[in-house]
Formats: structure tokens, sequence, C-alpha cells
């Protein structure tokens, strides 16, 4: 897929199959960092649409989504918000549960970092299922903030995460698709 710039950072993207499982291919993006012109591209491509959003914070989700969000904050001019998973922050912090496939998990954020009204621009680098970008949302919504959008590298639509989010009445924009799982 070229991108607005033309720059094809699909080719970037390394499937590495069976993993974490038989069955699956698991799209990883660490080839797409390691490059400079791939994550340049990337980051521009993710903060493109949203250049003169009104919101006040990026949020990204552990791990991934702290290096790109981080980057798609400083391009933007606006601050971060992690979103850990459980017992990582050392401050008073709020959580949401979320299913796994086999149990529950948690991810949380500091109790202070988003203010009622906030508006809040999520940032991952792949949208599945949307258990846990889903349980972001929640989050943010819990805290008192309003998700303006969600952004990705990757989408993978045939696992409906990214219209689980619209549904959600959140905007979604992604950059590149791999059909599969």
């Amino acid at each position: 897929m070229d991108l607005r710039n033309g720059f094809d950072i699909k080719r970037y993207i390394r499937t590495i199959p069976d993993y974490p499982k038989p069955g699956i291919l698991f799209r990883d993006i660490t080839t797409l960092l390691a490059n400079m012109h791939a994550y340049r591209a990337a980051v521009d491509e993710l903060a493109w649409p949203f250049l003169h959003g009104d919101f006040e914070y990026v949020a990204g989700i552990e791990a991934r989504g702290f290096i790109l969000g981080g980057a798609v904050a400083h391009a933007l001019g606006r601050g971060f918000v992690p979103i850990r998973k459980k017992g990582k922050l050392p401050a008073r912090t709020i959580g949401q549960d979320y299913a796994l496939e086999y149990g529950v998990d948690t991810i949380e954020i500091h109790a202070d970092a988003i203010k009622e009204g906030d508006r809040i621009l999520l940032i991952d680098d792949l949208i599945a299922t949307g258990g846990t970008a889903g349980a972001a949302i929640d989050l943010i919504r819990k805290s008192g903030g309003e998700v303006l959008a969600a952004a990705f590298v990757i989408d993978l639509p045939d696992l409906g995460g990214a219209e689980k989010l619209r549904a959600k009445g959140v905007k979604v924009h992604t950059l590149v698709g791999f059909e599969g799982h």
C-alpha cells in the first residue's frame, strides 16, 4: 500500500509464522522501527490526519504503542499518557479489565493522567480483535476523557477489531491491512 507520500511501509513489516502459537501469522513492526525511513513514514502517517486536531493528549498502549505514541505526541506537540499493564505505574491508578482468550487482564493509567473533558488520540501498533484497544477506550472514558480517534499501523480486518471500535463511536485510522489472522 502506498501511503500519502508514496512510501510503502508494508514491505518493512515482517511476518513470523506460528507465533505465538501454531496457525498465527505474527505481524512484527520491529523491522519497520529499525528502518529510519519506514519509522518516520509510519509516525508521519499516523499523525497526519490529526495535525489540526483539538485534543490534549496522545495515549499509547504498552509496549509498541509507547514507541509510536510518544513519537506521534512529539510530532503533534501534545502530551503523552502511557497505558500500562497492571502493577507497572508507581502512583495511584485506575484500571480496566478485558477478556483474553483464556482469562482476564487489566490495563491501567495514573488516576490523575486525564482530567474530565480531556480529548485523547489513542495509538497502538496493531488492531486485531479490539480487546485491548476497546479496554483502553473504556479506561479513558472512565477517567473522564473522550477518545477523539484511535490510530494503528496495522489492521487485521478479518478479526473485526476496527469495527468494534467504530461501534463504540470512535474514529479509526490505520495505515496498512493484512488479511487473515
